[in-house]
C-alpha cells in the first residue's frame, strides 16, 4: 500500500505537534461568554422551494457574535411532538447546498439545520473587522490582530449559537442534537460539540482545521490549506514568526478543540488524503476523550467514502 502520511500504527498513537496556546481554555471560556452576551433573535420564513406533504421547509437567521446575521436552511416534519435535531456544516468556501440534499433525515421523523458559514458561499453575512490580510483564506484572517479577531473563532461560535438556537425550538428535544459534515463541515462538526456539550452525536468526515504545523511540515500547505504558504510568503519569509504564528493558530485547532468534545463520534479518513492528511484527523481523533470509532479508507483521498453515509446515518438517527 502507498504512503502518504505515518504507517497506521502510529496514526493510532498520533496526538499532533500543533502548539497549544496557555491560555486555550481561558480564551475558549471567554469566547463563551461573549456568545452567551449575544442575543440570537431567530427568525424562520417558510421557504417553497420544495414542499412535501410531512415536513416543511424555512430560512433561519440568527445572530452571532460581532452582529452578524447568520443564514441556515430549516427542515422539520409536521408532525407532532419533539424531535431529534441535526446539525449540517459544509465545506471550505462552499454553502449549506439544496434542499434536497437534507432531506434524508426526515426520514428519521428528525428536524435539520444547515448553516452557511459567514463569509463563504452562502447567504450569512460576515462584519468582523480586522487589520491585516483579508485576501487569501479565512484562517489566517485576524492572525495579524488580537486573536479575539481570528475569523474561525467567529465560524466555530456560530456553530455553537446555531445550536443553542435550534434546541430553542418548541419541536426540538434539547436532549438529541447531532452534527455532521465533511472536510471544513467535519471540522465544525467537532468545534460546535466542544463548545455546546449538548451535542450527543456527531459524525465528522475527513475533518478540516486540524494540526496546522503537521500539514506544513508535510508541505500540504496547498489547496485547502495554501493560505499557509500564502501567509509565509507575504509577510513572514523568513520564518522569523513561525512559532507565533502556528501558536496563535492553535486557538482555531480542533485536535485541541477536541479534549473538550462529551459526545459520541464516528469519524472516517482516507489513508491517501492530501488535502487533510490522516495524522493530522488521527489528531483530532486520539484527542476525542469520549466512545469514539473512526473508518479507515486505505486507498481513498478526499472524497466521498463507500458505506460511510449509510453508517453515519444509523449512527446519528440512534439520537
Amino acid at each position: 500500500m502507498p504512503v502518504l502520511d505515518k504507517p497506521l500504527e502510529e496514526l493510532w498513537k498520533y496526538q499532533g505537534i500543533n502548539p497549544k496556546p496557555n491560555d486555550f481554555d481561558a480564551y475558549w471560556d471567554r469566547a463563551l461568554q461573549e456568545l452567551d452576551a449575544t442575543a440570537p433573535q431567530p427568525q424562520l420564513k417558510p421557504n417553497k422551494t420544495i414542499q412535501g406533504a410531512d415536513f416543511e421547509c424555512f430560512d433561519l437567521t440568527f445572530t452571532g457574535v460581532g452582529d452578524s446575521r447568520i443564514h441556515a436552511k430549516y427542515l422539520r416534519p409536521k408532525s407532532k411532538g419533539r424531535h431529534a435535531a441535526v446539525l449540517h456544516f459544509h465545506g471550505y468556501a462552499w454553502n449549506n447546498g439544496d434542499w434536497i440534499s437534507h432531506l434524508t433525515f426526515l426520514a428519521k421523523d428528525f428536524c435539520v439545520a444547515a448553516m452557511d458559514c459567514r463569509g463563504q458561499g452562502g447567504k450569512s453575512e460576515d462584519l468582523t473587522p480586522v487589520k491585516g490580510n483579508t485576501l487569501s483564506g479565512h484562517i489566517i484572517r485576524g492572525l495579524d490582530d488580537h486573536p479575539d479577531k481570528l475569523l474561525f473563532r467567529r465560524i466555530f461560535l456560530d456553530t455553537a449559537q446555531l445550536a443553542r438556537v435550534v434546541a430553542s425550538f418548541p419541536e426540538v428535544d434539547p436532549g438529541r442534537l447531532g452534527a455532521h459534515g465533511g472536510s471544513q463541515g467535519g471540522g465544525l462538526a467537532l468545534a460546535c460539540a466542544a463548545l455546546e456539550p449538548r451535542i450527543q452525536r456527531i459524525a465528522p468526515v475527513h475533518p478540516f482545521l486540524s494540526d496546522y504545523q503537521r500539514v506544513w511540515e508535510m508541505d500540504l500547505a496547498k489547496d485547502a490549506y495554501q493560505e499557509l504558504k500564502a501567509y509565509f510568503r507575504f509577510f513572514d519569509p523568513r520564518h522569523e514568526r513561525a512559532q507565533e504564528v502556528f501558536t496563535t493558530l492553535g486557538y482555531i485547532d480542533v485536535h485541541h478543540l477536541a479534549k473538550r468534545i462529551k459526545a459520541e463520534t464516528l469519524m472516517a479518513t482516507g489513508l491517501q488524503d492530501a488535502i487533510t492528511p490522516p495524522s493530522s484527523v488521527f489528531a483530532a481523533y486520539n484527542n476525542l476523550p469520549g466512545k469514539k470509532e473512526i473508518m479507515v479508507y486505505p486507498d481513498y483521498g478526499h472524497e466521498v467514502m463507500p458505506g460511510f453515509g449509510d453508517r453515519a446515518f444509523e449512527f446519528l438517527g440512534k439520537l
